[in-house]
């Protein structure tokens, strides 16, 4: 299969022409939007903090893909609550500081009474914290920091990745067992790495299991040689990946540039299907993800279709983990708004914190349901690997195992995350 690059340009082209099609205005830079909308009722504007650049600029834009399609879904239905959603975005830029900006102007100048899209955790927090002291909801759609359903958790968050923990312990346990004990932590050295990380190592260390390094690597790092040679000379049996976006792909494409991708054993905590796409070739080792566009499930090809039918000028010619998990989180949100029969931000908080969506509704093994503790969707978890016999240019994973969602839940969220009274949170109305 010939290999396909993601440029940012043409992510940027593919979320251009999306904005147009939808009728409203996509852009990275100075804020606009489309403010016509006619007699009746007044739109629900939601605000979409997705990256457009950056370590997870592709991730980013994928995610707002899937956003972007199940808004489309609900207005084509006439809304909700006979009223239009519209939409506005901004490229967050893999950055706290601008993430933290753009929510703040999406909420104080732009009206927007929810806000919606991640990758990035240390992203993801710092909205967070900006939408928690104005009492907007926030869906965290596609970080996985164990930190963002604990320590980090909000009454107006909600996670609908799985994260660290979930993918370790599905992982971890039989790849002591059957691989070996003396393991290797290679960490991208921010919030999601250090969380996913100590997630593996609680993992291993009880599985009698022995971390024996843990080497930290900065965001943004292109050549691996130093840390890959560190490996050769340690000689683990597994070593264990906490590394993302741009940044994994740089490291899969050197380690089968040297041959280190058969001896020691890999496992990436979870591989994006952006990312496995702009580098299909050097996909290897054991990895995790929410979702694969060939699962033999009930709704998966309908579902396929529709997202290529409303992203036909895009980068990716299929839909993945990160887009399913963006259109997820929205149809949810909006399905939450007509339960409650009311956009008023504690109802809407009720009515997710309850949710329990079945198996062939979430195109999964298992049913799911949000955690009202720790605000985190529990879900089915998969394990894959490189496809060595695919279907087609797109069939790239080779699914080895589903995992229920009570077997792999992040126990420890739950004493860290404090959520605080509804009371106490300010009253927001669409």
């Amino acid at each position: 299969m010939k290999q396909r690059e993601i440029s940012r340009r043409s992510v940027l082209q593919g979320s251009l022409m999306a904005a147009a099609l939808a009728g409203t205005a996509s852009y990275f830079g100075p804020w606009t939007e489309n403010r016509v909308w006619g007699q009746g009722a007044k739109p629900i504007k939601l605000g979409l903090t997705c990256d457009a650049s950056g370590q997870y600029g592709n991730s980013g834009q994928d995610d707002l893909r899937g956003i972007q399609m199940a808004i489309d879904e609900a207005n084509a239905k006439g809304g909700v609550l006979g009223r239009k959603i519209t939409w506005i975005t901004a490229d967050t830029e893999t950055t706290p500081a601008t993430g933290s900006r753009i929510a703040e102007r999406f909420i104080t100048r732009e009206d927007c009474t929810i806000l919606i899209g991640a990758v990035h955790s240390g992203v993801a927090n710092a909205i967070t914290q900006v939408a928690a002291k104005n009492g907007v909801i926030y869906l965290n759609t596609n970080s996985s920091a164990p930190s963002e359903a604990g320590e980090n958790c909000s009454r107006i968050k909600f996670v609908w990745d799985g994260n660290g923990t979930n993918f370790s312990k599905a992982s971890v346990r039989n790849a002591v067992s059957s691989i070996g004990k003396n393991w290797m932590l290679l960490t991208n050295d921010y919030v999601w790495g250090h969380t996913t990380s100590a997630a593996t190592k609680t993992q291993v260390e009880a599985s009698d299991g022995k971390i024996i390094d843990n080497l930290l690597v900065p965001q943004n790092t292109r050549d691996f040689t130093a840390y890959l040679l560190k490996i050769q000379q340690a000689k683990p049996d597994v070593v264990a990946t906490a590394i993302g976006g741009d940044d994994i792909k740089a490291l899969r494409e050197q380690v089968t540039q040297l041959k280190l991708d058969g001896k020691p054993s890999w496992i990436n905590n979870q591989q994006d299907w952006p990312d496995v796409w702009g580098a299909p070739n050097s996909l290897f080792g054991v990895f995790g993800t929410t979702w694969y566009h060939k699962l033999a499930l009930p709704g998966v090809a309908d579902f396929v279709k529709k997202w290529q039918a409303a992203n036909k000028e895009g980068p990716i010619p299929v839909p993945g983990n990160v887009s399913y998990n963006g259109y997820m989180a929205t149809r949810e949100l909006l399905r939450a708004i007509e339960r409650a029969g009311s956009t008023n931000n504690v109802k809407i908080i009720k009515e997710l914190e309850n949710l329990k969506v079945s198996a062939t509704d979430r195109m999964q093994h298992f049913d799911a349901y949000m955690d009202p503790v720790t605000h985190q969707m529990q879900q089915t978890i998969y394990l894959a690997r490189r496809n060595a016999k695919p279907s087609d240019s797109t069939d790239l994973y080779e699914i080895i195992s589903w995992t229920e969602p009570k077997a792999v839940a992040d126990t420890d969220a739950a004493a860290k995350c404090k959520l605080v009274p509804y009371e106490q949170i300010p009253t927001v109305d669409s």
